[in-house]
């Protein structure tokens, strides 16, 4: 089945206004699979070994061999560098394609860590449109996907649209392991493999909860510093998102922790080593997930200068995200209900009272309509989420 991905049209409109695309995004995202759709003159794909390894002992070839290109096709030509992160000292050649307008370059990365390490690397803010790819967004899964699916299987395109549960699990078990030796082995980002899989593992069953480092580095058994440095990894591989505490206000005992959220609900539970189905029990968990990764996904696309967090107090009230946008907030709960109460507004209405750039809120659920709860609250459901952030943002 051929997906149709909402950033595609802005990837054309950066490539007609002449520019070049940086896009980015975890593995099996669907990168390669969109930009092999798109006019070009030549494919690289740096996960073919032997290309890598050309390119590694000779970087300055690749501008030869544009240069060339561009001679006997008498104009510039269109180049896709695909997982330029297997070589990051192509960079610096790239750059000047770019800068002296040999070329236009489509580069594809699905890690962020090792290109980020070579400071001496300058991708020219305003030649380069950097986009990130993530996995679907409801408006790009077909209907016959239920809820429940992406709470199991998550959203990866080549996994959620497999139709066979079993080859769905296999594919998800493969990833995660793939992931460990291509992403973390091959370079050598890790000295310990064995506590980086049970960091793996640990994380993903932590994922969205409010992170304890020095009890997650009892139960690895390494110190807190390397467990803060195995999530930047997660970050930097684009395995991991982070949300940090919105810590403005008159409250003395607010949480100061993150949260991190494993990409996919899919990976996280392979990564976990949870069997599906899940039990009912963790749907609540899941939902919550799904609704923070739904908004981020959204936000990549189509809001990139908003900002997402939650706000929790020591003492017990909490909000499970808040996107602020310009000067407003717009505080979330997040409940798996069918039936919202009052009750279930109950934090909401505290935060409003506290933060006056609050003038809504919203109760994501499983209710079937949308309806109101209290002045100012209204509860959503869930598969009308992404159709309310595009009205309300």
């Amino acid at each position: 089945m051929i997906v149709t991905r909402c950033i595609t049209s802005k990837i054309k409109h950066g490539l007609e206004r002449g520019k070049s695309i940086l896009l980015l995004g975890p593995r099996q995202t669907g990168k390669t699979t969109l930009i092999k759709t798109l006019p070009h003159d030549r494919y690289l794909n740096l996960m073919d070994n032997e290309l890598r390894r050309h390119y590694e002992q000779l970087p300055s070839s690749l501008l030869a061999e544009i240069k060339t290109l561009a001679a006997s096709l008498k104009r510039r030509p269109q180049i896709i560098i695909d997982e330029v992160q297997r070589c990051p000292h192509l960079m610096n050649i790239l750059q000047l394609l770019i800068d002296e307008k040999i070329a236009q370059c489509i580069i594809t990365g699905s890690s962020a860590r090792k290109l980020r390490r070579q400071t001496e690397i300058n991708l020219l803010p305003g030649r380069v449109i950097s986009l990130t790819l993530t996995p679907l967004i409801p408006s790009e899964l077909p209907t016959t996907i239920s809820l429940i699916d992406e709470l199991n299987s998550g959203s990866l395109p080549g996994i959620i649209l497999l139709k066979n549960n079993e080859d769905k699990n296999t594919d998800l078990m493969s990833y995660s392991n793939i992931y460990l030796e291509e992403e973390v082995r091959a370079e050598s980002l890790v000295r310990d493999l064995g506590h980086f899989s049970r960091f793996l593992q640990l994380a993903a069953g932590e994922s969205g909860k409010i992170t304890n480092f020095n009890r997650l580095s009892e139960d690895v058994g390494i110190s807190h510093t390397t467990i803060k440095e195995y999530y930047q990894i997660l970050e930097d591989c684009m395995i991991a998102i982070r949300i940090d505490p919105f810590i403005q206000g008159v409250r003395k005992r607010l949480i100061k922790s993150s949260r991190y959220f494993y990409f996919d609900l899919g990976v996280r539970r392979a990564c976990a080593k949870e069997s599906a189905p899940l039990a009912e029990k963790n749907y609540g968990n899941l939902f919550e997930q799904w609704v923070t990764l739904t908004t981020w996904r959204w936000q990549q696309y189509f809001a990139p200068m908003q900002t997402l967090y939650f706000w929790r107090d020591a003492n017990g009230p909490e909000v499970d995200l808040i996107i602020q946008s310009d000067h407003e907030l717009l505080p979330i709960e997040i409940k798996w209900t069918t039936h919202p109460t009052l009750k279930d507004a109950r934090h909401l209405q505290l935060f409003m009272q506290e933060y006056t750039q609050a003038k809504q809120a919203v109760i994501v659920c499983r209710v079937p309509f949308r309806r109101e709860i209290d002045k100012n609250i209204l509860a959503i459901p869930w598969n009308e989420w992404q159709l309310f952030l595009e009205e309300r943002f």
